[in-house]
This record gives C-alpha cells, sequence and structure tokens, in this order.
C-alpha cells in the first residue's frame, strides 16, 4: 500500500494571534490559534503546524500557553516551531503539549543542535524547516530569521546535511510563493526529494487543490501544508482530500 499523503494547515501566530501575508510581510490576523486548530480537525486534517513567526526576531522561545492550549484543543499531532534555540526550548515545548519541534534560525547557526534533538528525543521528534529563495536556475538560498535574513547556504546541500544530522522531517516553505497562492515551487520540492529520503512537507504557495495534487505528484512531496486558502475559507481540508482522492492521491478521509 502507498503511504498517506497528509494535509496539514499552518497556523503562523504573531503576538498570540494567528496571521497571514504575502512573502513573509504585511501580516494580517486572522483568528485565535485553538479555535481554529481545532476547526481544522474536524474538517480531516492530519496535523497542525503552529510557527510563532517573531520568536526567533525577539530573541525568545514559542509562547508556550499558545502551545499549551492548542495542544489541549486537538488530538492530531501538533508541530511548533519559533525560537528553539536549544534543548531546554524543545523540552518545554513538548511539555507544554507538541508532538514535534520546527527548527529552522537556530539550526543554521549550529547544526549540531539537530543531532542533540535527535539523540534525546527521537529523530522522528526533529523537524528541519527550510526557508528558501531562489536565486538561480535550480538554485535556492537559504534564508533565517523568518525569511528575513540571506545565509549564502544552497538550500539543497543544507537540506542533505540536515538530514544526515538527524532530521526526520523537512519543512520546506518557497519564500518566492509564499503567500501568492500561484502554486508551490515544484522544482525544489523535486530537487530536494532526488537527494534526501526523509519526508518533505511542501510549504508556500497553495492556491487551490491542484496545486497540492502538483506538490504530491510532480513534486514528490508527501505532505502539503498551506494556510491562506483554509484561513480565508476558500477550500476545507476535507474538500481538498476528496479532490486528492478523486485524482488517485492516497489520502485519509
Amino acid at each position: 500500500m502507498p503511504l498517506v499523503k497528509r494535509v496539514i494547515p499552518c497556523l503562523d501566530v504573531l503576538e498570540g494571534q494567528v496571521v497571514k501575508g504575502v512573502r513573509f510581510e504585511g501580516l494580517k490576523p486572522i483568528g485565535e490559534p485553538s479555535r481554529l486548530a481545532r476547526a481544522y480537525e474536524l474538517q480531516g486534517a492530519d496535523e497542525i503546524v503552529l510557527l510563532d513567526v517573531s520568536a526567533s526576531i525577539e530573541g525568545r522561545t514559542a509562547l508556550l500557553d499558545v502551545v499549551y492550549k492548542t495542544s489541549q484543543n486537538i488530538t492530531i499531532p501538533l508541530t511548533v516551531g519559533g525560537g528553539i534555540r536549544g534543548i531546554d526550548d524543545v523540552r518545554a515545548v513538548l511539555l507544554a503539549g507538541a508532538d514535534k519541534v520546527s527548527v529552522n534560525t537556530a539550526a543554521v547557526k549550529d547544526p549540531s543542535l539537530i543531532r542533540k534533538i535527535a539523540e534525546l528525543f527521537g529523530s522522528q521528534c526533529v523537524v528541519v524547516a527550510i526557508d528558501a529563495k531562489r536565486v538561480a536556475d535550480l538554485r535556492w538560498e537559504v534564508y533565517i530569521y523568518g525569511g528575513r535574513k540571506p545565509t549564502g547556504i544552497d538550500a539543497i546541500e543544507w537540506a542533505k546535511r540536515a538530514c544526515e544530522l538527524g532530521a526526520g522531517e523537512l519543512l520546506v516553505t518557497s519564500i518566492d510563493r509564499d503567500g501568492t497562492r500561484e502554486g508551490y515551487d515544484i522544482d525544489l520540492l523535486r530537487e530536494l526529494s532526488l537527494n534526501v529520503s526523509v519526508p518533505i512537507i511542501a510549504s508556500g504557495g497553495a492556491g487551490n487543490p491542484f496545486h497540492m495534487y502538483q506538490a504530491l505528484v510532480d513534486g514528490r512531496a508527501d505532505a502539503v501544508l498551506a494556510a491562506s486558502i483554509f484561513h480565508y475559507g476558500k477550500y476545507t481540508v476535507q474538500a481538498i482530500k476528496q479532490f486528492l482522492a478523486s485524482k488517485g492521491v492516497p489520502v485519509r478521509l
């Protein structure tokens, strides 16, 4: 049996509220995290990703009260990212109810953090988030601090290293496509799938069910993450899954 593909709503949180923008800018409030997470679970979401978008910039860990309240309101897996700088932060977020942690800025600055988390909590707990911006044909650069700072690091090479260090999953966001609803960066997803063996979560650009189909089939992603199309009520998770199933993509209905 083929592995089931996942559909994952993303909650970008700023000052306790879910927000959404375009290309990581112009963030506007959408609603309360725990309420939205519960609504998406009822629609059939496989997981929830909660990202504190200002935690790294402000030098703090994710808002633990928001994590706790959200985790108490759902039964599906919860991944939390933002401000994870060390093992103490990881432990605090997991104790607050998260099932997995997403690391980005801190992992780029100190790659050994990936190995430490994997050794202490297991690779299944480590999601390495990669915010990538296209710089040439089939070349992307890693950005950190919420997509604000370029690193000069090649995204494909960084993905391979992250997996070698113990990443159990990659959450890959195309900065160019984020919030545009123009579709995922299929080239980026395909290149990553050819170079790593861990599951890839596609992020950035979903505008309709066919974009998700492209990411899963043409891009060879294992899961699709989206925000705008769910937050603004354009599509439900169930509607997305029904479309994917009609196209032969294995999903949990």
